[in-house]
């Protein structure tokens, strides 16, 4: 499968260009394995990951199943140590799922005035429509587990659980409403895994721990 890359298939709210790498070729019937880093600016170790794999994929000749891959979806975010966008929204609250709401308890959970405004978001949304994902991985930060949303996804989420010895959940313990989980599973019913890293965790061990996960599923 040949690699292709456009470092800028999409730009931020405040025109960073945002890069997209993929194996898959939209002339094939296959579905691809949609990967995404960076979501939230303040849990750098979900772009480290995302790097460190795009650097894993680089050196292979072939893979089991086409990919996609954004390392960063956040760049404005990443540059500032902010959760969210240039314009202040969490891009994990503005997705346009059904239960989407403009409630939220602090400035840094804010989802926009309304669903799918941010230009990150609209990118994403199109992406989705466009490849149908058999399954979506978005890395991020907080305290170490994996979260499966929709049961097709529980067969791929137990392998970075079992490579990784990080607990298997089925949510994050809270809701999410407009989250790409929910956006994912319930509107589009493409099973969505995230990876929570340890926040502020030594970075160089971030690669070692989730290697072999992706070497099985890749």
């Amino acid at each position: 499968m040949k690699i292709t890359s456009q470092n800028n298939w999409a730009y931020s709210a405040e025109n960073h260009p945002i890069a997209l790498h993929q194996s898959w070729d939209q002339h094939t019937s296959e579905s691809p394995l949609l990967m995404i880093g960076g979501v939230h600016g303040d849990e750098p170790e979900g772009v480290v990951l995302a790097n460190a794999l795009f650097a894993w994929l680089t050196s292979k000749t072939s893979f089991k199943t086409p990919w996609l891959l954004i390392p960063n979806i956040n760049p404005d975010g990443i540059t500032k140590n902010e959760r969210t966008n240039g314009n202040g929204v969490d891009l994990n609250r503005n997705f346009p799922a059904c239960n989407w709401q403009d409630d939220f308890t602090k400035p840094r959970y804010f989802p926009g005035k309304a669903p799918n405004t941010e230009p990150e978001v609209k990118a994403l949304v199109r992406l989705i429509d466009e490849c149908r994902p058999k399954a979506i991985i978005h890395f991020h930060s907080w305290n170490p587990c994996i979260v499966v949303t929709g049961n097709p996804g529980l067969p791929m989420g137990k392998i970075f659980s079992e490579v990784s010895h990080y607990p298997l959940k089925e949510t994050i313990g809270y809701e999410t409403p407009g989250s790409l989980g929910d956006y994912g599973w319930h509107d589009c019913k493409i099973p969505v895994i995230c990876i929570e890293e340890q926040e502020g965790i030594n970075q160089k061990s971030i690669w070692n721990r989730f290697a072999e996960a992706f070497k099985q599923i890749l």
